[in-house]
């Protein structure tokens, strides 16, 4: 079979003839139809990622869509979401033609949905549903924003905030193009966060964006902008930290998180159990069926898997799914 393969760390992979995967025991063999590339997966490959180092070559790729070939209890010719090692403990990951993968962590999907969208509701889309549902537990009529909400993540949080009833809705972003998609995917409010000159600023426009104070924000930026998220933040505001993109630290007063009652809450796709994160992947891939929920992504052929790994570097503002 074909596969993507990482030949030495800190370099895109190259498309080549490799093994066919071996089935084991609790595995399903799956035809690959759809798997996206990942921030997390450029870090495995740098050799610097913190849960470990990949020995060389491995397939990267942490998940996909596809068509189970056999299972132990995946009947043939079910479609799945999957999840794979994608270089971890020497296992294999998931771009290439065929997997073999944990059949208790693949979620049964139903129709209406194309293997490439479905992928994106993954990684990216759970980060941002569960952010929202889950982890900040938001409730009717609430004022959200959405920081970086011109990527993949925010896109998908901006039409999730939305669907679970929030009031107002803001997206904050620095590119100009994503911020007028956020728009026309149901953002109130935009605020663009090269235009302020530092916290108080950038706060003073977040509560001006949302007629007044945050009741959540989601957050995959910190820095600055998880700075001024905080202050512009209302009594019992809640803020979900996904990631760093701005900055790896943050100062925040100790009497502005006492005195508004704040919670600054983190979050990570793996510590959800496994049947909030199935309910919640399947809602997203109902809701896209009805045409509520998308996400900007681009197909690109497996063999240009060197070409999409690069483009994944340079933040390509939306998703990048390879097809085998």
């Amino acid at each position: 079979m074909r596969a993507a393969l990482i030949q030495a760390l800190g370099e895109p992979p190259g498309v080549h003839d490799a093994p066919e995967p071996a089935r084991g025991e609790g595995q399903a063999l799956i035809d690959v139809g759809a798997a996206p590339l990942n921030p997390i997966d450029l870090a495995i490959a740098s050799g610097g990622f913190y849960a470990g180092r990949p020995e060389v070559p491995y397939v990267p790729g942490k998940e996909g869509v596809g068509t189970v070939v056999e299972g132990d209890s995946l009947s043939p010719g079910t479609r799945v979401y999957f999840r794979m090692p994608g270089g971890l403990g020497g296992s294999a990951g998931a771009l290439a033609e065929r997997v073999a993968a944990a059949e208790a962590e693949a979620i049964e999907l139903a129709g209406g949905v194309d293997d490439a969208l479905a992928a994106c509701f993954g990684t990216a889309g759970l980060a941002a549903w569960l952010a929202t549902e889950w982890r900040a537990r938001l409730a009717p009529g609430e004022t959200v924003l959405v920081l970086a909400a011109s990527g993949a993540v925010g896109q998908i949080a901006v039409q999730a905030a939305k669907l679970l009833g929030a009031g107002r809705v803001v997206a904050a972003a620095r590119d100009a193009h994503g911020l007028a998609r956020a728009r026309e995917l149901g953002a109130d409010a935009v605020v663009n966060l090269g235009g302020a000159d530092g916290v108080d600023d950038l706060a003073e426009a977040f509560r001006a964006a949302a007629g007044g104070a945050v009741d959540v924000t989601i957050d995959p930026l910190w820095g600055e902008p998880g700075t001024a998220a905080v202050h512009a933040a209302a009594e019992f505001g809640r803020i979900v930290q996904l990631g760093q993109s701005a900055g790896a630290e943050a100062t925040l007063p100790s009497a502005l998180l006492r005195g508004n009652s704040l919670s600054i809450l983190g979050h990570t796709n793996v510590a959800a159990p496994r049947e909030v994160t199935a309910a919640a992947y399947r809602r997203m891939v109902e809701e896209a069926a009805a045409g509520r929920l998308t996400v900007d992504h681009e197909v690109i052929e497996l063999e240009r898997a060197g070409e999409a790994w690069r483009r994944q570097a340079d933040f390509p503002h939306r998703k990048l799914v390879l097809r085998p």
